[in-house]
């Protein structure tokens, strides 16, 4: 009982204290580990019940793995995933081979072991910061995305190659040859019989209605298969993985994953923690250099190796170093690997240890340098110095001899309003926005609009803000407004700054960052609504906005507490939110919105992203072009559903 409370008080603190850093939380269970291990405080000893609680957690790894393999997807990305993936892998595992035998000395087992494991990037790092800095459908976070998923399935046969590795010379040939053949037939039987009987299975299930026995269900399947090829020799986790790829296919994907992912945090978080437990901070120490050499090694060689196969494939310097500092870190599957090659006996302890600390150090510097990855890597572009030059002399231009003016931030619907209001009024203003179609459409009508990002300090300058009036931020994009706003009070402290939300949610959080005023859209609908109700029911106007004047002058507090229904519940748990991005050969490439007539599939479109472009209302004749990102909303099953269509036409 004390060890389940030491864990879980520990667990909580260095979770928190994790989240408070924008660390991921698998950093804290390994310092976990770390510290209360047998090379630690020895708070807790390694028993054979944690170990195999620990390994259901690579289990539900591996199944949450199998549930985001999509053919259609994977069908669409197939040049960056097989090409620059398999290329960063391949290249990784004979380089760290030829490494460890030539400088090293060692067994070229234990360099493919080491390969393998130092091959891993962190899914759960990367994808985080890149969805936090905005990143995740740009070129280099697509290309980091792909390399991700190829790692992903490589995982797969690495699972069953290093077992192998461990036989003897002479018969290590026939127990790989064997192994991969035991795999493959396993996972053909598996597809060819199972994916219509999962689908049968889950269809039944659902006309249930019961979430306890689609939960059973769910664990049932998960167990049993892995259960299924272990007892076919082979490992837990590729039966998993077989089990995530047939529910993949069928309309239950994204309700099985949110119903898992419980399970599978709370024990891949138990892995972690006894993967803490195994590295010796006494050895580390005594070896420091080696553990820092190993560390220089894996991030510059790793980058290195994705920078060169990146321009290989006709990227630019700027794009390929971005790529390349996004992907140099070690990968939680790399522990996994590593751990699997330890037990076979294929690594001696003093590699053991300095591989492990590298990896964990590579993983503990990872935000820095994906933080600093933009900055570093527009070095290498001239184009980006030119284009950054004529873009503050552009709006440089259109903002000479305008005073007392309103900077937009933004000229998509909300930001047109606006300027339409300041136009009646007489006001001058400055509209900033990405999109070249839109802005080149407004200038020819006349209007003051200009290429620029406002989150960039010399564009900001460019536009006139020390002699500016006002400024408003007219995108619902909290990241990017939260830039805006620290630019703005790091220059003109002073300048009232009107900001658009979608609700209340972050009203206050923008208001302390210096938002004089914050607009949430949902309150200010409701207002309307209530307003124009009043109206007709005969109360008299000025009495109507006078109650509306009085609820904006409270800052919406009369708003923001609601009777929660049944309803409020359903809906928040049945309707989901997937950004599906548009790759070069998905069948959705060409058509129009109008075409693809997503409603179809009971799907609602939120908004089309284009480049740093977010567009909530386009227009039905609006072709689809490769690399849009389409926002969708709705049920799970109507989600997969409308993926698969735009992705791959069915």
């Amino acid at each position: 009982m004390f060890s389940v409370v030491l864990l879980l008080s520990l667990a909580v603190l260095f979770v928190v204290i994790a989240r408070q850093l924008r660390l991921p939380s698998l950093l804290a269970y390994l310092a976990i580990g770390l510290i209360v291990g047998p090379y630690g405080f020895g708070l807790l000893a390694e028993s054979e019940e944690a170990s195999h609680f620990a390994e259901f957690g690579v289990v539900f790894l591996m199944f949450s793995i199998g549930l985001e393999f999509s053919l259609a997807r994977l069908k669409a990305m197939h040049r960056l995933v097989f090409g620059l993936g398999g290329a960063q892998v391949g290249v990784t595992l004979v380089g760290t081979t030829l490494v460890t035998i030539l400088y090293y000395g060692q067994d070229w087992r234990i360099g493919l072991a080491v390969g393998a494991a130092c091959a891993m990037s962190s899914t759960a790092i990367v994808s985080k910061l890149l969805s936090e800095r905005l990143e995740l459908h740009s070129q280099p976070g697509r290309q980091t995305m792909a390399v991700l998923l190829f790692q992903d399935l490589a995982v797969v046969p690495l699972l069953i190659i290093i077992p192998a590795l461990a036989a003897d010379a002479k018969g290590m040939a026939g127990a790989i040859s064997m192994a991969l053949g035991q795999a493959a037939l396993a996972l053909a039987a598996m597809i060819l019989v199972g994916q219509r009987l999962m689908r049968r299975w889950f269809d039944a299930v659902a006309r249930q209605k019961s979430p306890e026995l689609f939960m059973l269900s769910v664990l049932w399947i998960v167990v049993g298969l892995s259960a299924l090829t272990a007892w076919a020799g082979l490992s837990l986790a590729l039966g998993a993985f077989i089990g995530g790829m047939l529910i993949s296919e069928t309309l239950y994907r994204h309700q099985v994953e949110a119903d898992i992912r419980p399970f599978r945090d709370v024990l891949l978080g138990l892995f972690f923690v006894t993967i803490g437990m195994l590295l010796d901070l006494q050895f580390v120490l005594q070896n420091l250099w080696s553990v820092f050499l190993a560390l220089l090694l894996l991030v510059l060689a790793k980058g290195g190796i994705v920078f060169l196969i990146t321009l290989v494939m006709r990227n630019s310097p700027e794009i390929g170093a971005r790529t390349a500092i996004q992907l140099a870190q070690a990968g939680e599957f790399g522990f996994v690997l590593l751990e699997m090659a330890k037990d076979q006996k294929l690594l001696p302890t003093d590699v053991f240890q300095v591989t492990m600390a590298a990896m964990l150090l590579s993983m503990f510097v990872a935000p820095l340098l994906i933080g600093q990855a933009g900055r570093w890597s527009k070095h290498l572009s001239r184009r980006e110095w030119s284009d950054r030059t004529r873009q503050i002399h552009e709006v440089a231009v259109h903002a000479m001899g305008i005073e007392q003016h309103v900077i937009l931030c933004g000229f998509g619907r909300t930001g047109q309003s606006v300027a339409r209001f300041l136009d009646k009024e007489s006001i001058p203003f400055i509209a900033l926005d990405v999109d070249e179609a839109r802005i080149r459409q407004a200038v020819e009508a006349g209007e003051n609009v200009v290429y620029g990002n406002a989150d960039r300090r010399e564009i900001l300058k460019a536009a006139g803000l020390e002699r500016a009036r006002a400024l408003v931020v007219t995108y619902a994009d909290l990241p990017a407004t939260e830039k805006v706003l620290h630019m703005v009070q790091e220059m003109r402290p002073d300048l009232p700054i009107i900001v658009r939300a979608q609700d209340d949610l972050h009203l206050e959080h923008l208001k302390s960052l210096g938002a004089t005023e914050v607009i949430p859209e949902v309150l200010e609908g409701s207002l309307m609504l209530a307003a124009q109700t009043l109206t007709q029911l005969g109360v008299p106007v000025e009495r109507a906005l006078e109650q509306v004047r009085e609820v904006r002058a409270h800052r919406y507090s009369a708003l923001r507490a609601f009777y929660r229904g049944e309803t409020d519940r359903l809906q928040r748990l049945a309707r989901e939110k997937l950004a599906c991005v548009v790759e070069r050969q998905a069948y959705a490439v060409g058509r129009s919105l109008a075409e693809l007539d997503l409603a179809r599939f009971d799907v609602t479109l939120e908004a089309l992203r284009r480049q740093r472009t977010r567009d909530e209302s386009p227009a039905p004749e609006t072709l689809i072009e490769a690399e849009d990102v389409l926002i969708l909303v709705g049920e799970a099953a109507a989600l997969s559903a409308a993926q698969h269509f735009l992705l791959d036409g069915q």
